[in-house]
């Protein structure tokens, strides 16, 4: 988590506008990181934990992630959380929160991640608010 959010605050002090992060975690070892490619790219599907998964999967030969954690420096949104389900990753761990995180990051903000738990019955565990102090500046409400 640690490097996460340090690769977060090392792209917010150099003035980045989009700057969520993410890795891959695979049998104890990091197995993927990277950060939001929308900004350079166009393309709207490159938030970093997309970009994470996919160079998890090209890594590993495989696109079933099972018995991987993801882990991002805010809570993913819908798009991420769908990819991540379809990837079959069991876990998710954040820092920023959704309900402390300015809402234009979320294109649903009235779901939040125990809506998206519930319903796919509990497939992947998850755990928010780690590190959250440390990057809570950067997502705040008014940060969009």
């Amino acid at each position: 988590m640690r490097s996460v959010t340090d690769h977060a605050r090392a792209l917010a002090e150099k003035g980045r506008d989009i700057v969520f992060t993410a890795a891959i975690i695979k049998d104890g070892a990091i197995i993927a990181e990277a950060r939001n490619e929308v900004g350079e790219t166009g393309d709207v599907s490159r938030h970093a934990e997309v970009v994470a998964i996919a160079k998890a999967t090209a890594r590993t030969g495989d696109r079933d992630l099972s018995g991987a954690t993801l882990i991002a420096s805010c809570q993913p949104c819908e798009m991420c959380l769908s990819t991540m389900r379809w990837a079959q990753i069991d876990r998710v761990i954040f820092a920023a929160q959704q309900e402390n995180t300015d809402p234009a990051f979320f294109r649903f903000p009235k779901l939040n991640i125990r809506d998206f738990h519930a319903a796919c019955d509990g497939a992947f565990d998850w755990h928010g608010g780690l590190d959250e102090d440390r990057v809570r500046a950067i997502y705040a409400p008014g940060a969009a």
